[in-house]
């Protein structure tokens, strides 16, 4: 069956405010009990409250996360520099699950360069699967570019067959496909879906006195800006669809994400996520 947690993403302002251990604890309190781990920093001291988590609160860690190679102005750990780093944190914390994800921000404009980071991943997921460990690639809407008439995500699924695929409802739909075709499309290779509606927020006043000011550039940014990242079931996906084929592709976990809030308490955005989900009979799934 099943499993549906957060990434850990939504939360990364609460993990550095109200440290990792109270975190974990308050997203226990609010019906939640597993993590996928990203965008928190690997320390030991951390790592210590997560595995103190599992055994105080129950608390099940998903995945961790890791880059290809250190990305230009973030400090996150990469399979380049921090292997054995990354196997011993999975070992510690009980996992056999890593996702990358992004590729290289620099691979994204060039065929050669996708090519090229598929075939260094795949190669780190034939290393890992020695070492117990599974590697997924997570996708963002950028994946849905073309390169000689073809997807840039089904050219790394080709590219990297032993890299297992963690697909994105929201950004797969931001990339202008059907979420339950993809994840239909990947069946058998899929066992971790992220869920996050996407809405249209209302058009903001504030827009026209950009424009009234000549600010064309602000003007369009409002104006574009309306796109939005939402809790599931305040947006406009189609959620029933979506699970029931995440679960049939064999999606083992279902991880509620919201990159942005927008002034909304986290923890109170995914309430609002749990009580949708649980409204559409998942509540066993928790």
């Amino acid at each position: 069956m099943a499993k549906i947690g957060v990434q850990a993403s939504t939360l990364k302002g609460e993990f550095a405010t109200l440290g990792t251990f109270e975190t974990l604890r308050a997203m226990t309190e609010i019906g939640y009990r597993a993590i996928e781990l990203s965008q928190v920093a690997m320390t030991a001291e951390n790592v210590a409250a997560m595995r103190r988590a599992q055994d105080e609160l129950g608390v099940e860690i998903v995945a961790l996360s890791a880059m290809l190679t250190p990305p230009q102005g973030f400090v996150f750990d990469s399979l380049t520099e921090n292997y054995d780093k990354l196997v011993a944190d999975c070992r510690t914390l009980g996992t056999s699950l890593l996702r990358i994800g992004m590729l290289p921000f620099e691979a994204m404009a060039s065929l050669d360069l996708v090519v090229d980071f598929a075939r260094t991943a795949d190669g780190f997921a034939r290393r890992l699967r020695d070492d117990g460990i599974d590697l997924y690639y997570h996708n963002h809407h950028i994946e849905f570019a073309k390169f000689d008439g073809r997807h840039m995500l089904d050219i790394i699924a080709e590219t990297a067959p032993s890299v297992g695929l963690e697909l994105d409802v929201h950004w797969i739909h931001r990339g202008g496909l059907d979420p339950v075709a993809v994840l239909a499309r990947y069946a058998g290779r899929v066992r971790l879906v992220h869920l996050k509606d996407y809405r249209i927020a209302p058009f903001p006043a504030s827009a026209l006195e950009l424009l009234a000011a000549g600010d064309m550039a602000g003007f369009m940014a409002a104006f574009t800006g309306v796109v939005q990242f939402a809790e599931v079931g305040q947006g406009n996906l189609d959620w029933k669809p979506i699970i029931e084929q995440a679960i049939a592709s064999g999606a083992e976990y279902l991880l509620v994400e919201q990159d942005e809030t927008y002034g909304r308490d986290p923890f109170t955005s995914l309430s609002m996520s749990r009580e949708h989900l649980v409204g559409l009979g998942y509540g066993d799934l928790f």
